[in-house]
């Protein structure tokens, strides 16, 4: 990168931390003297109408300093994003003991890290997880609607249906898919789903392995039915005091903040479509209503046995990037590795 478009980022970055910690338009004054010491006052103010004439800053008033756009947010997010790999955060050894403290029970171990990230950053903190995990299963049915085609019927205790299709590679005859159905409906019925799909179909899967091709593979269909019926549900958590924030003075930021949380549906699905195996951070043109544009979600992918989920945080535009992208990176990572099959389930518990 040329010197001068280093420093022109460089600018860019020291403007938007400066921003970030105070809430207040910056001067070039306030850039001089705490970041850029070495650069002369003439030459910050021609970097700074360089960056207004590419929209990346903006000046409020005449005699105002200035502040991010939304597209000097992003630029921000790439200028910072090669400092992430040196961030690492110490708490994970503990994040792992609770999760393995608590394998019965994932979906306690997952409140409680949403509990730890609101603590952590005085953000909402969110946990996106399937909708149907704390169901009981009550009925159990498949059938047979083509050639190596399969629809599996879950019915739960609260009366909710879910139906899935599933191609097998296989052939079943109707006699061994009745066989096959009756075993798992006495397996299975009465056990929570979330149970089955995390750990009870893995379990059955591990310990026939050297059994029959075919009740290998029904199991290996069985468990991404119930991964595919899997909805997802947001679960909040935050204490009131991230409505101290600045961006919250007014009860017209507040009640558009609470339109955002609600609609769990559009959320989800620019989660979805955003989806790039990494930390994601939504804002801006993200969202579909314009009423958002003054929040940013970041959030992160995990999975607990091959079952995806999301977690992360909502924030005004204004939040510590730098803090909170290592954090839910870490967190997101360590749900996956920890509860990758055989890891979350402790020695001294499979010989009880």
């Amino acid at each position: 990168m040329k010197k001068n478009k280093a420093r022109l980022f460089h600018t860019l970055g020291a403007l938007v931390d400066e921003y970030i910690l105070s809430c207040e338009p910056v001067s070039s004054r306030i850039l001089n003297e705490k970041y850029m010491a070495d650069i002369s006052s003439a030459t910050l103010r021609l970097d700074l109408l360089k960056l207004e004439q590419q929209n990346f800053i903006s000046q409020p008033h005449t005699s105002a300093g200035r502040i991010p756009t939304i597209a000097g947010y992003r630029r921000y997010l790439d200028y910072i994003q090669p400092e992430h790999k040196n961030v690492r955060y110490e708490r994970m050894d503990t994040l792992r003991e609770l999760l393995v403290r608590n394998y019965k029970d994932t979906p306690r171990a997952l409140h409680f890290i949403m509990q730890m990230l609101a603590h952590e950053t005085d953000q909402l903190s969110f946990v996106a997880e399937p909708e149907v995990s704390n169901g009981y299963l009550s009925r159990l049915e498949v059938f047979s609607i083509g050639e190596q085609k399969l629809l599996f019927l879950v019915s739960l205790d609260s009366g909710l249906d879910k139906t899935v299709i599933m191609k097998c590679d296989y052939d079943i005859n109707e006699a061994q898919l009745r066989k096959l159905v009756r075993y798992l409906n006495d397996e299975l019925v009465g056990q929570r789903v979330y149970e089955i799909a995390n750990k009870v179909l893995v379990d059955m899967r591990e310990s026939r392995q050297n059994e029959s091709d075919l009740l290998s593979n029904f199991l290996a269909e069985l468990h991404k039915a119930f991964i595919e019926i899997s909805d997802f549900f947001i679960h909040y958590d935050g204490s009131i005091k991230f409505l101290e924030q600045p961006e919250f003075d007014s009860k017209e930021s507040i009640l558009n903040f609470m339109n955002m949380i609600q609609r769990q549906d559009v959320l989800l699905n620019s989660m979805r479509s955003n989806d790039e195996g990494k930390v994601n951070i939504l804002m801006g043109e993200d969202f579909i209503d314009p009423k958002w544009h003054d929040f940013a979600l970041i959030y992160g992918k995990y999975e607990v046995f091959g079952i995806p989920g999301y977690l992360g945080v909502l924030t005004p535009l204004r939040t510590e990037y730098r803090k909170w992208i290592p954090l839910i990176r870490d967190v997101t990572n360590t749900i996956t590795q920890t509860t990758k099959k055989g890891m979350v389930v402790p020695k001294w518990s499979r010989n009880e």
